[in-house]
């Protein structure tokens, strides 16, 4: 051979939690490519959600955010199905990793959105499941203890009014940059 390194064409669609996406078009050396084979490999090793369940409720792969280094708060995201054939409500909670914890609302007045605490819990209807998620009803973790990282698990309480106390692990994701998610593989 001519010792020419050979290369591969790589085009790649990212899409964020935010719905956001970005593409990757590029000519790659295939030893380059093999580094990003391995990453990708060692990344799918990390946190990965879980599910969680307490009498009719199911909570589904509770996760947060990476934060930088001095954040005081982190979003908390997951979803809540009430299987059973009475409502429920998640009233409250709280997080190893922070110290307090509220059920927050993001609502839009006039283009503006603002965050709300939810007064006396929110509402799990039988047979509803509630997504919590960003830009939507979320959990804040505020005074956080130290910086989370990705690949991470946060240990969290949940308290429903009849399914009592839920212990749970947030999975630490990828940071969020300027309201979409970082280049890193989430």
């Amino acid at each position: 051979g001519s010792g020419a390194p050979i290369q591969v064409g790589l085009l790649a669609m990212f899409i964020g939690s935010e719905g956001g996406a970005f593409v990757l078009n590029a000519t790659l050396d295939v030893a380059i490519v093999g580094i990003y084979a391995v990453a990708l490999s060692i990344w799918a090793g990390g946190a990965v959600a879980e599910d969680y369940s307490a009498g009719t409720i199911q909570i589904g792969k509770p996760w947060t955010r990476a934060t930088p280094k001095g954040a005081t708060i982190a979003g908390g995201y997951m979803t809540i199905s009430n299987k059973g054939s009475a409502p429920d409500r998640l009233l409250g909670g709280s997080s190893a990793v922070a110290g307090r914890f509220e059920i927050h609302s993001m609502v839009t007045e006039q283009g503006v959105a603002k965050m709300r605490p939810v007064e006396g819990g929110l509402e799990i209807k039988p047979g509803e499941t509630v997504e919590l998620k960003p830009g939507s009803f979320h959990v804040m973790l505020m005074g956080l203890k130290q910086p989370l990282e990705k690949g991470q698990k946060g240990k969290g309480t949940l308290e429903f009014e009849k399914a009592g106390k839920v212990e749970i692990e947030y999975a630490v994701e990828a940071a969020c940059i300027l309201g979409r998610v970082s280049t890193e593989a989430r």
